[in-house]
């Protein structure tokens, strides 16, 4: 399964099991409501083992459904739009949806309880009266809970990462703990004089942008971003042996392939062809929730600092990506990699000089 697919399978899947969970706590609350009672609303499907086989994966399959739906349709074509036009569309695409998943669902059920056939009048006598009935605005609640409850994960796990949203709800860093990681500073280049020149909404595109065509090759080569800081952008990795170390060199060439080949658009959009610059370290970090009015995953250390350091020295180097020494030894690079090493050199704020290296790809 590639990188892609994965992280897409693991927006997806919460849709679905969302929805379950609440479709069998609203299927249970009214069985535990009803059982007792000889009179049934309108409309009203009795509980049954069977029914409940058939209502798991018929509700699973619906959130799976409205996960696709937000993860490939929704989530680029709304993407640029206002939070009231998302609001209104999405209400409407899935009250049709919810509608269509009732027409298809209820008359299997309805045929199930009356022991009889999908096409006998009955079940359709039954369907129509449901239309009518408490029982279909309780349903049409009771979906509007799942959706929404979907939709409200589905937002804030893209805000802050569907990383740090597991890591919140398994509480791995509710105690602080130290890890090995790499990490990579990438910083646009001129973004001074180019912020100067478009203006704050323009620039402010362009970093939009800019952002999200580097996003597919953070996601291909296993990255995690940990913060964005205006125009820099700070990427994560774990440490897990030599070739996999070695993802962060690859990110940073794909993210050049990837900004290559959008130069035109970035040209005829905003008159400019962004760049960056990065500089890559590895070390020990302590890892946990900080925050009292804003609680974060935050990451402390000097590997963080000095990666900062030895991104500051590009322009100096007059180089684009620099490594160090350590981040060399914990990699491995093929022949396609060209590995030069500039020397021992000063980092600001640091009292003993770092042996840097920089990299190209032939």
């Amino acid at each position: 399964m590639s990188p892609k697919t994965k992280r897409n399978f693991q927006r997806i899947l919460p849709f679905g099991l969302i929805w379950l969970v609440f479709g069998l706590a609203f299927l249970y609350s009214e069985y535990a409501a009803t059982d007792k009672f000889t009179y049934k609303p309108e409309g009203a499907i009795s509980p049954t083992w069977e029914i409940f086989l058939v209502a798991i994966p018929a509700v699973f399959s619906v959130g799976i459904i409205i996960g696709t739906l937000e993860v490939f349709v929704m989530d680029k074509l709304l993407n640029r739009k206002s939070f009231k036009v998302k609001l209104l569309s999405k209400l409407t695409i899935y009250a049709l949806l919810m509608f269509v998943i009732i027409t298809i669902t209820y008359p299997i059920v309805a045929s199930m309880q009356l022991n009889t056939s999908i096409s006998d009048a009955d079940v359709w006598d039954m369907y129509l009266s449901f239309l009518n009935s408490t029982t279909s605005r309780s349903t049409a609640l009771q979906m509007g809970v799942s959706l929404f409850a979907s939709l409200f994960y589905f937002e804030i796990s893209e805000n802050i990462g569907s990383n740090i949203m597991y890591n919140f709800f398994t509480g791995k860093y509710h105690k602080p703990r130290q890890e090995q990681r790499i990490f990579m500073f990438l910083d646009m280049k001129s973004s001074t004089p180019i912020a100067e020149s478009l203006g704050h909404v323009k620039y402010f595109e362009l970093l939009r942008d800019y952002y999200n065509n580097l996003t597919h090759a953070i996601i291909k080569n296993h990255g995690e971003i940990y913060q964005y800081i205006g125009d820099e952008v700070v990427i994560s990795w774990k440490v897990n042996g030599p070739e996999t170390n070695t993802n962060c060199i690859k990110c940073y060439f794909d993210m050049k392939d990837a900004l290559q080949m959008r130069a035109q658009v970035f040209k005829k959009r905003y008159g400019v062809i962004p760049d960056f610059k990065a500089g890559i370290h590895i070390g020990d970090v302590t890892v946990g929730e900080v925050g009292a009015l804003k609680k974060e995953i935050s990451f402390s250390g000097d590997v963080l600092n000095t990666t900062s350091r030895i991104q500051g020295l590009c322009n100096v180097l007059h180089q684009d990506l620099l490594v160090s020494q350590e981040l060399i030894e914990n990699v491995q690079l093929d022949s396609s990699f060209q590995v030069k090493e500039l020397g021992s050199q000063p980092l600001r704020g640091k009292e003993h000089e770092m042996v840097l290296f920089s990299i190209e790809k032939l």
